[in-house]
């Protein structure tokens, strides 16, 4: 315990002074974060074996986990404050049509490359991993999104629009993997179940939604019984653990697998807060100030986790370089075309596009998942490499596309502005 501690306290020093450096480079702070658990994984410091000083195996790494899982869920309670009434009012309809659309575009042209792939080095890729994958490059990542959104001040139409369409991304992700993954099994297996390929994602969906509405209603029931800030940050941090805990139940009803989404469940317990408690808009700033650490220790958690190995095989570099090339053709063109479909503003469809890149979290979970298929190994090696490249290089590609959107001002950014 002495040096979890420790190894914390490091993660959070060492993150923060990060910030400095990639602060003089033009850098957002969550490249920092990255590049600090990069260091202090089990491939750089932590290979030196020293108690207390970096993070000496990937295990131990994982030991950390249930610190990235409150992180998600505090992030997607988050975003679950963009989904008010009034702006899904003005918006909701573009943000569903484009977040569906964006996700189904992206998985079919992931499919078409890693099939075509498989057509021309048939021992490269099957085609039950391919399909897999094309579902996991729907996923995007929310908490680099986020981070760069704050750090940066970043504000206007394509922000708006960008946080209420990752939120959808992640629940049509879902969709979209459960329905591949049960696809690419029946290959495998030689006949297709209905009950993994809709029953099972489609209860998910619904238990998920349910679950966090009710803890919604229940959180800002119990909220009116305190009237100090920090009684209510309390009980807010107490219910966003509830969720986080409660989300990690499975059950059985029958042959259906029953299980909920974390990011789903917090997300709706986000919405239906902020839209039914009139003062859930200064809880919701003062709450993002007190899990800032927690925030830092995700992305520094995330930069540990991230595997060099795969660098070494040319395989898994030929089929992640076919999967992200694919991917960001996917979701920039699939942003763009459904942008114009719902007629957004030129800027939206031109950079929305680009702020979709960054992949991590979700993608990972999916990956595991898919482990279980014959070449599963190959996917997650993919995955990896891909989770990688773009959580190092998506956060500088959000923030210029949200700086050339105007939508973060030069002052933000450290830049004088003109006279």
């Amino acid at each position: 315990m002495q040096n979890v501690l420790l190894c914390i306290s490091l993660a959070l020093v060492s993150g923060l002074l990060m910030t400095r450096l990639m602060k003089r480079v033009g850098l957002p702070a969550v490249t920092g974060y990255l590049i600090t658990g990069l260091l202090l994984g089990p491939y750089c410091i932590g290979k030196l074996g020293f108690a207390g000083i970096g993070f000496h195996s990937m295990e131990e790494v994982g030991a950390l986990g249930i610190i990235s899982d409150m992180a998600l869920g505090f992030i997607a309670f988050t975003i679950g404050n963009e989904f008010r009434l009034a702006d899904l009012r003005t918006m909701g309809r573009q943000a569903i049509t484009v977040g569906i659309f964006q996700a189904v575009i992206t998985t079919i042209v992931v499919d078409m490359a890693l099939v075509g792939l498989h057509m021309v080095v048939p021992s490269a890729i099957s085609v039950p991993s391919a399909i897999t994958l094309g579902a996991i490059a729907a996923a995007t990542a929310p908490a680099a999104t986020l981070m760069v959104v704050r750090q940066y001040r970043a504000d206007g139409p394509l922000t708006r629009l960008l946080l209420m369409v990752v939120a959808i991304d992640d629940a049509v992700g879902l969709v979209l993997f459960s329905a591949s993954f049960g696809i690419a099994s029946a290959l495998e297996q030689g006949g297709i179940s209905m009950v993994t390929v809709v029953a099972e994602p489609a209860l998910e969906i619904v238990l998920s939604l349910s679950l966090g509405a009710v803890a919604g209603v229940v959180l800002n029931w119990c909220e009116q019984y305190f009237h100090s800030r920090g009684n209510r940050i309390s009980l807010s941090v107490a219910f966003v653990l509830m969720t986080v805990g409660l989300s990690m139940a499975e059950f059985d009803i029958g042959p259906i697998h029953c299980g909920f989404s974390l990011l789903l469940v917090c997300m709706m317990t986000g919405t239906v807060f902020c839209n039914v408690c009139k003062t859930s808009s200064a809880l919701m700033e003062r709450l993002d100030r007190w899990t800032t650490p927690l925030s830092i220790l995700f992305f520094v958690l995330s930069g540990a986790e991230l595997d060099l190995q795969i660098l070494k095989n040319p395989l898994i570099l030929l089929i992640g370089a076919v999967y992200i090339c694919a991917r960001s053709a996917g979701k920039i063109f699939g942003a763009y075309g459904s942008c114009a479909l719902t007629r957004c503003s030129k800027n939206i469809q031109k950079y929305l596009g680009i702020t979709l890149l960054p992949q991590a979290g979700v993608a990972l979970g999916m990956a595991l998942t898919a482990s279980s298929l014959s070449d599963g190994k190959i996917v997650r090696n993919v995955v990896l490499f891909s989770v990688l490249v773009y959580e190092l290089v998506g956060p500088t590609l959000t923030k210029t596309a949200l700086f050339s959107a105007g939508e973060i001002h030069p002052d933000e950014l450290g830049i004088p502005a003109k006279p």
